[in-house]
């Protein structure tokens, strides 16, 4: 028998960060094996995605390093409540951009990141595809991007997502939102 929801047209003029999809990751999810570039301090190590979302772990999505909205409100706001995580059982803090691991590298240092907070390169956008994330900013001549989002995972399953319904904001991804799931 058809459901009533079967026959709803689903738009197709939609940018494709706002296009209506039934793949990628939801809470109860188990994020996928993938080898994954984690820059912590100065090291960047190569880990599986396995072993970097062992133990409960806070993960943001972001469109770019560097950018404003990252570089000023997103991973500052992280950092300021790095031992409020803490207190509250976070064993990491990792942010995730579609960026070389030089770049990453870089814009952790010039964050004043230190061991704080780790950053995971996701230069090919690999596991941002794999979570079904993907932003899409050729249009602004800026390729293909990761929604900007923050998720609460415990041994690598999603306990909670929250993804900004733009992509871009910064709202429902912000430190305060993110310390109240946890």
């Amino acid at each position: 028998m058809l459901s009533v929801f079967s026959r709803v047209r689903r738009p197709t003029n939609l940018p494709s960060f706002l296009a209506l999809t039934t793949r990628g990751i939801n809470t109860g999810s188990k994020v996928p094996t993938l080898p994954l570039k984690e820059v912590t301090g100065d090291t960047v190590s190569d880990v599986s995605s396995n072993d970097f979302f062992r133990g409960k772990v806070v993960l943001i999505g972001l469109p770019a390093a560097f950018s404003p909205t990252c570089s000023e409100k997103h991973v500052p706001g992280y950092l300021a409540h790095a031992r409020n995580f803490k207190q509250k059982g976070v064993d990491k803090i990792a942010v995730l951009a579609v960026n070389d691991f030089f770049t990453m590298k870089a814009w952790a240092k010039a964050q004043g990141i230190g061991d704080e907070i780790s950053f995971v390169a996701d230069g090919n956008g690999e596991l941002t595809n794999a979570l079904g994330l993907e932003l899409d900013l050729t249009k602004a001549v800026l390729g293909k991007r990761c929604k900007r989002f923050s998720m609460v995972l415990e041994d690598g399953i999603v306990k909670s997502l929250s993804i900004e319904p733009d992509g871009t904001g910064y709202t429902v991804s912000s430190a305060e939102s993110t310390l109240k799931q946890v």
